[in-house]
């Protein structure tokens, strides 16, 4: 595909269930959209979890893991010249009932289409509905600083809302205070906001399956599954009920 005398080449690709796509990079950027199931990307930036229906963007040359939990994709592969306004790290976005169709449409181009008539305009089009995207908030940072990227990692092993930053200052040998003004440097985000965000973040893959939002809350720390629907409400902008509601619509 690197070498493909075409702007974009749309792949459709069934993952079987936890798969992993161990660290790569694409010469060409990607548009990579989940027609079903979550994804986890993670760079040296930092992670982005992809819900159902969501996609993310890869920018060309960046080195890249991602984790398919039961996920069915449609890949963009495209000429970095074609997208000049592609951002400089991932994003996350939405995907338009319009852009999916087009998708649809897309998988099926041959890969060397003509470069006038209809499907050239599909490819056109499909350009142009992602250029109108703005980022969602389904990026989590992380830190360069070594020993803190440990933490920050081994807590997404398994997060809990009421880990304290007392903790992690321990742990680092240093002071609450310290600790407060690192992380903020690193990962431009309050410890607290950066937890909050974890851990709703964690939830998208649970509430994908059949787990309970109760036990769903259970397991992150919540003293009830209204204290983690709010949170989640704050974050994300929906409820878990709602969020789980259009992830089954959508299957």
């Amino acid at each position: 595909m690197d070498h493909l005398d075409r702007a974009v080449l749309a792949i459709g690709t069934d993952y079987p269930p936890d798969h992993l796509l161990r660290t790569h990079r694409h010469r060409r950027a990607q548009f990579l959209y989940g027609a079903t199931g979550v994804m986890r990307v993670e760079t040296a930036e930092g992670t982005w979890t992809v819900p159902t229906q969501r996609a993310v963007l890869v920018p060309a040359g960046t080195d890249h893991q991602v984790t398919m939990v039961n996920v069915s994709t449609r890949s963009l592969y495209i000429e970095p010249a074609a997208v000049p306004w592609f951002p400089k790290r991932c994003q996350v976005v939405d995907v338009s009932s319009l852009l999916r169709e087009l998708l649809l449409e897309a998988v099926d181009i041959e890969p060397m289409y003509p470069r006038r008539g209809r499907d050239a305009a599909v490819v056109a089009l499909i350009l142009h509905e992602i250029s109108r995207f703005a980022p969602l908030p389904f990026e989590l940072p992380l830190p360069n600083d070594d020993r803190l990227r440990r933490l920050c990692e081994r807590f997404l092993g398994a997060p809990q809302i009421h880990d304290s930053p007392a903790r992690w200052a321990a742990d680092l040998h240093v002071s609450e205070r310290t600790l407060t003004r690192l992380f903020s440097a690193e990962t431009g985000m309050s410890f607290t906001r950066w937890r909050q965000r974890a851990c709703v973040l964690h939830s998208l893959p649970l509430l994908a399956g059949e787990q309970s939002i109760a036990s769903i809350a259970a397991s992150l720390g919540y003293e009830s599954p209204a204290a983690f629907s709010t949170m989640f409400l704050r974050v994300l902008g929906s409820s878990p009920r709602d969020y789980r509601s259009s992830a089954e619509r959508n299957r």
